[in-house]
């Protein structure tokens, strides 16, 4: 007996390793479901420092998740995002987000955060201010949108001001009032907020996405993504989970 003890000992040390290797694998499977990038109940992370934008959002690679059957009425969740105007990700994903919109209607809330990315693009600060300034007036959807849909057109000017200031035009906002107010308090303290929310809550590049206050993981930061984000977290409140 005493002979085979060591091949004993070393049987169950192998057992052991295999088991828990297998356990390790199946928790990284389990993870690779889920689009989120950090757990149910987790708190966002701390502050760091503003990084260049991100590289433009890949393929999903998690499973998609269908929206639930029988939904009851009002359930409905928020969606932000942090972007800045001269990012060319997030311009990528402006239509994509515009897409959302129009499938869920009032079952999603989608917020827009100013993040300008000023080291890395000179315009961003300016383009926030246009569109801020344009909320003030209750257009800020229309300029919005026309920072993002005509990027090309003004990210490499030297001064992007007279081309936004058409811009302003073209929806229709009161001239006077919007070159008083671009360069205002309220509009700069409205920038200012959405950058402190931004540290607060750990996001570092553009485009950075949340559901419920969930960060998507970068990979997963797109159409396809974002419908599973906000199809899981409308499955959990319809539940009854937090």
């Amino acid at each position: 007996m005493k002979r085979y003890l060591p091949f004993l000992i070393i049987g169950a040390v192998l057992v052991v390793v295999i088991v828990a290797t297998l356990g390790t694998l199946r928790s990284r499977k389990v993870d690779a479901t889920v689009p989120f990038a950090s757990p149910v109940g987790s708190q966002p992370a701390g502050p760091t420092a503003p990084s260049p934008a991100q590289s433009a959002p890949t393929s999903p690679t998690v499973p998609t998740v269908d929206l639930p059957k029988n939904l009851p009425a009002g359930v409905s969740v928020t969606l932000e995002e942090f972007g800045d105007y001269q990012c060319p990700p997030c311009g990528l994903l402006h239509p994509e987000l515009k897409q959302i919109a129009a499938e869920y209607g009032n079952r999603v809330k989608i917020i827009f955060r100013n993040f300008p990315l000023t080291t890395n693009h000179k315009n961003a600060m300016p383009a926030a201010q246009a569109a801020e300034a344009a909320r003030l007036q209750g257009r800020f959807d229309e300029m919005h949108d026309r920072l993002y849909e005509h990027q090309g057109d003004w990210k490499d000017l030297d001064d992007p001001r007279p081309v936004f200031a058409r811009y302003a035009k073209e929806i229709g906002l009161d001239l006077s009032q919007y070159a008083r107010d671009v360069s205002g308090n309220e509009v700069q303290q409205k920038i200012d907020f959405d950058v402190q929310t931004a540290a607060a809550r750990g996001v570092n590049g553009t485009p950075t996405v949340f559901v419920e206050n969930r960060q998507l993981k970068t990979e997963v930061t797109n159409l396809a993504g974002i419908r599973s984000g906000i199809n899981l977290m409308l499955a959990r409140k319809a539940s009854g989970s937090n």
